[in-house]
Order: C-alpha cells, then sequence, then structure tokens
C-alpha cells in the first residue's frame, strides 16, 4: 500500500476483511477481519502489479484489498474441514 500510513492501511484492512466476511457470509472478530484484510492487500496488491493493474488513493486500494482478501478467504474454505 503505497502512500498510506499504518493507521491508514489498519482501517483499509478492516474495511475489506469485513467486505470479505460479508461476501462470503462469514463470521470472525475484528481483529481477524484486520489479519484477513491486511493478507488481502498483499494479495491483491501482487496480482495488480502482475496484470499491470495500476490503483491509487483510498477506494483504489480498498477494491484490491477486498477482492484479495475474498479470494483468500475462498481458498482457505476450500482447505477447512466441515465440521
Amino acid at each position: 500500500m503505497s502512500g498510506t500510513g499504518v493507521f491508514a492501511a489498519a482501517i483499509v484492512g478492516i474495511i475489506a476483511g469485513w467486505i470479505a466476511d460479508f461476501v462470503l457470509d462469514r463470521r470472525h472478530s475484528l481483529f481477524i477481519k484486520l489479519l484477513i484484510g491486511v493478507i488481502g492487500a498483499f494479495i491483491g496488491a501482487f496480482v495488480a502489479t502482475r496484470i499491470d493493474l495500476h490503483v491509487s488513493g483510498f477506494v483504489g486500494e480498498l477494491m484490491v484489498s477486498s477482492v484479495g482478501a475474498i479470494v483468500f478467504l475462498a481458498v482457505l474454505g476450500l482447505f477447512r474441514r466441515p465440521a
């Protein structure tokens, strides 16, 4: 996340984790949503650079992080054992 501070990155991570939780109908705590969002930001940024997609600003970083977080939760769901 270029150009954002730690606080802004945490806010983007929480919002991206919340969006991913909402889209995939999961229930996680605020801290887990932050972790999901931060991991999603790394995944989203990696994919965005590979496909040469340039985003900037809060909304662009939020979209990239949200898509990365959704992909991360979807992949984790593949490995999760049913209860």
